[in-house]
Formats: C-alpha cells, structure tokens, sequence
C-alpha cells in the first residue's frame, strides 16, 4: 500500500476513533431494535440518491463525462465526512456509522449497475465495474467499525479521559478531514480542477441540496423522529468521494468523470453541515 493511502486510513481511523467516544452500545441495540430508520436511510441512499443525480444530469446542460460523473458520486453513498458532521450536529451517530457500513458493501452490487447506466446513457460506452469485497470489508473493518468500536470501548472504561479528550477532538477531527479533502483535491491536478469547476459547481450543489432536502421530508413522512430525520438528510448530502474518484480514474478511466467528485468533495461538507444546522433550528422552533 502506498504511504500516502496508509496515512488516509490512518486519519480516517482517528476520525471513527473520536467518533467512538461519544457512542454506546445501547444506540446500536436500539438501530437492531427498531431498524425503521436504518431502513428509511437505505433505501433513500440507494434508490432515491441515484435516481435524482439520473434526473439533474438529464436536465442540466453540461458535457456527457459530467454527467456522468454526478450519477457516479451518487452511487457512492456513505463515509467519514457523514459521520463526523453527524458527531458534530449531535445526530444520531450509531445510525450514521451504521449506514456508512451497510452501504460499504451493498454498493458492491450496486455501484457496477448504476455506473454502466450512467455511462451507456450519457457516454455510449459501458464498463466492466468489478470492486473486490474482501477489500471493502478490509477497508471498512479497519478504517470505520474497529476505531469506532475502541473509541467505545475507550468511553466505558476510562471516561474521565474520554472527558478531557472531547474538547480538543472537536477542533481535531474537522481538522483533518480537511487535510484529507485537500490532499484529494490537490492529488488530482488541482489547476485544471479549478479552472473547469464553474459548469460543476452547480449542479453539485443542486444534488447536495436536494438530497438533502428530500431525505429530510422523506423521513419525516415516514415518521423518524427529528434527530434521525436530519442524520439521513445528511447521509443523502455527503458522499464516498474518495472512491468515486477511484472508480472514475482506475476502472472507468475518464478523469472529467472523477473531476465532478474531487470539486463535489471541496465544498459540500460546509454546505451539508450549514444546511442540516439550518433544518435541526427550524424544528426546534415549530416545537
């Protein structure tokens, strides 16, 4: 593996780490409990997320790898960048840890069937998508359940250093993730990134705000409670960039496609956080 891929599992695992401590194990017993909302985020991630980036790209007059590409950071829902903003939201974090690691491996199955619609819609060309699932359990074994699992562990045993460690974790785990978005940014030519990111940024932002939005309202039809509510709008606004940029360069090899999740990734962690903030005030104050 190569140093600069150990030092973003390292900082991922701090993350989850930090992460852990403020989680029980009674929140993962009452997800296995009661799985409506784990259900309720799933099916949004996987089927509702796809299908809108399907209906923006359609109608949003952009080159075909673009669009492309904006179906392609759909079909990768989950990761670090949810988690914490959920940690940092006060959200329901077992839910959003939960979903990071459900989604982790039915975008196996998934991934290689939205991609090639993508691509045969917007392209005319379909790909062979092949992610191998003794990785993505590896992956997510070491980079998300084990840090977040010790970080519990951690909490029980020792909770007077848990204490003292929160403070500065709040201003520690932002920290770096924004090391680790900016190492994608700058990994992937960021001069040209920046010089095409005006016909992105748009539309990207339009798929961060709808999903969100719809997320939201579908939970709240569905009658999770408020702070499962906004943890799905969040899930449904921040996505596995990392590999979306993987898929884009290794397997399908078209850098205008991986171009849509590094500019995606640069700015929707603010956006996500700012507008779930903005959702979790508004309920506040109808009650």
């Amino acid at each position: 593996m190569a140093l600069s891929d150990t030092l973003l599992s390292l900082g991922i695992g701090l993350i989850m780490f930090g992460i852990g401590l403020n989680i029980s194990f009674d929140s993962f017993v009452r997800i296995i409990t009661k799985p409506k909302a784990i259900l309720t985020g799933l099916t949004c991630q996987i089927i509702l997320l796809p299908a809108i980036a399907f209906g923006l790209a359609s109608l949003w007059p952009m080159p075909p790898a673009y669009k492309a590409g904006l179906v392609l950071i759909a079909a990768c829902p989950g990761g670090t960048a949810s988690n914490l903003v959920t940690h940092m939201s006060k959200g329901r974090v077992a839910l959003s840890v939960s979903l990071t690691a459900f989604n982790s491996f039915i975008i196996l199955l998934t991934i290689p069937v939205i991609v090639n619609l993508a691509t045969s819609f917007f392209l005319e060309e379909s790909y062979e998508i092949e992610i191998s699932f003794l990785a993505m359990a590896k992956n997510i074994v070491l980079t998300v359940l084990l840090p977040t699992a010790i970080g519990m562990v951690v909490h029980i045993y020792h909770p007077e250093f848990t204490k003292k460690l929160k403070k500065p974790l709040r201003y520690i785990l932002p920290a770096i993730l924004l090391i680790i978005f900016a190492f994608i940014f700058f990994s992937n030519d960021s001069s040209t990134a920046i010089s095409k990111s005006s016909e992105i940024v748009l539309p990207a932002l339009a798929l961060n705000v709808l999903t969100i939005l719809l997320g939201y309202a579908v939970a709240g039809r569905l009658g999770i409670r408020q702070d499962g509510r906004y943890t799905i709008a969040i899930e449904m606004g921040l996505q596995n960039s990392a590999l979306a940029v993987y898929i884009a360069h290794t397997m399908v090899k078209n850098y205008d496609m991986a171009l849509v999740a590094v500019v995606y990734s640069s700015f929707t962690f603010f956006t996500t956080w700012g507008l779930a903030a903005i959702l979790k005030r508004q309920s506040k104050e109808q009650k």
